[in-house]
């Protein structure tokens, strides 16, 4: 069985994007990107999704190779997002029968992208499409996963879930499709920084969702980002329980800016402190050299974070606003927070360091603490060790 075939009645017809550098024109992508689209097959075919319009010609032949002249009948739409949908008019001119199947939300948004107004089915919330040949497709809304209009489609009989952008990853498919032929442990950072970049603000509404899925019980999931899962299914479930609900495991990411230096010496002092004090997992990241999705990650994944400062035009450096503007967003739940804010002549960075902690309703650990002028050990030892301390107390306890 050819490896594209999951199963002989599915068969992956997706795309690998090597060439864009920025998802979204924001998040980095170091190991590009997959586009994954599907076919099932029974009597009548459904398409399940589709690919970013740059690759319609080159899903096109994907599919002809599956499937050779026969008609799609169908376009299932789980999410209407343009790296998934914009290949849709141009199949529906190739395939001219063909419906395109979304709920409420996805008919109205397939007339405002693209102008479909006709051949549409619109489904809800339990309904069904029968293929033929025991192929029965169901539908499940996932609202807000992270669009309002995202749905799941089950097939019963392949116990099989396509998911959206749910449990999807960033990294491009090296040759496999499935986890059966590629490393989980490959894309498992990937899978957490594409989480908490994309669909992180949205953790009541995963966990809604996570309550169907796992009535489901599927055994493939076919995600439009990054691998599909078989083997890692319970692993790749759990990850999106545990960060759904904000569970962290004990560990430091220390964020930062500095322009001169000084402000980076504390946290490196910081650092140092943990790492006498016995403390694992310490991440360090200058904000202004880091793409902001993979201290995200971690600060998702770690159950402390540290955020130093200088100020800037009497404002946090932007960098690090920016950051914490992200993860305030993302209303991550309580972690063990520190901050220092570092100065010149008006001490604006720790004032508006206090106030991110008020606004994330964090209690810190010890006082923000301030640094005037350059760094020396003389003046900054002590409150870095005093943050190092109280953090590593906390996680101990």
């Amino acid at each position: 069985m050819s490896i594209t075939q999951l199963r002989p009645d599915i068969r992956y017809v997706g795309v690998n994007d090597r060439t864009t550098n920025l998802f979204e024109s924001l998040w980095t992508l170091p190991h590009a990107v997959s586009y994954n689209s599907y076919l099932v097959v029974g009597e009548k075919i459904a398409l399940i999704d589709t690919v970013e319009e740059h690759f319609t010609s080159r899903l096109l032949s994907n599919i002809r190779h599956e499937i050779g002249d026969r008609n799609i009948d169908y376009i299932i739409v789980n999410h209407m997002e343009p790296d998934h949908s914009s290949s849709i008019a141009a199949l529906s001119r190739i395939y001219p029968d063909l419906k395109v199947v979304g709920n409420m939300q996805t008919i109205r948004m397939l007339e405002g992208y693209y102008g479909i107004t006709e051949n549409t089915v619109t489904v809800k919330e339990g309904d069904t499409i029968d293929l033929g040949n025991g192929k029965v497709l169901s539908f499940y809304l996932t609202p807000m996963v992270h669009w309002p209009e995202t749905m799941v489609t089950w097939c019963e009989d392949d116990k099989t879930l396509f998911a959206g952008d749910a449990f999807g990853s960033f990294g491009a498919l090296d040759g496999g499709i499935s986890d059966k032929h590629l490393k989980f442990a490959d894309y498992e950072n990937e899978m957490r920084r594409y989480y908490a970049a994309i669909v992180g603000k949205y953790g009541p509404q995963v966990q809604k969702a996570l309550a169907k899925v796992n009535t489901l019980a599927p055994e493939m999931i076919c995600s439009t980002h990054g691998p599909v899962w078989e083997n890692s299914v319970a692993e790749v479930i759990d990850i999106y329980d545990r960060m759904s609900r904000y569970e962290a495991e004990n560990g430091v990411v220390i964020a930062y800016g500095s322009m001169y230096g000084n402000t980076e010496q504390m946290a490196e002092e910081i650092a140092r402190g943990l790492a006498e004090e016995g403390v694992e997992n310490i991440l360090v990241y200058n904000l202004a050299t880091t793409d902001p999705s993979v201290v995200l990650r971690d600060v998702f994944r770690y159950n402390s974070l540290i955020v130093g400062s200088p100020t800037y035009n009497a404002e946090l450096f932007p960098p690090v606003a920016h950051f914490l503007n992200a993860l305030a967003m993302r209303g991550i739940k309580q972690r063990h927070f520190a901050a220092f804010g570092s100065f010149t002549w008006a001490n604006s960075a720790t004032k508006a360091l206090k106030e991110f902690a008020e606004k994330m309703k964090w209690e810190p650990v010890v006082p923000v603490q301030e640094m005037k002028q350059g760094y020396s050990e003389e003046k900054c030892a002590a409150p870095a060790r005093e943050i190092a301390h109280a953090i590593a107390e906390k996680l101990k306890a």
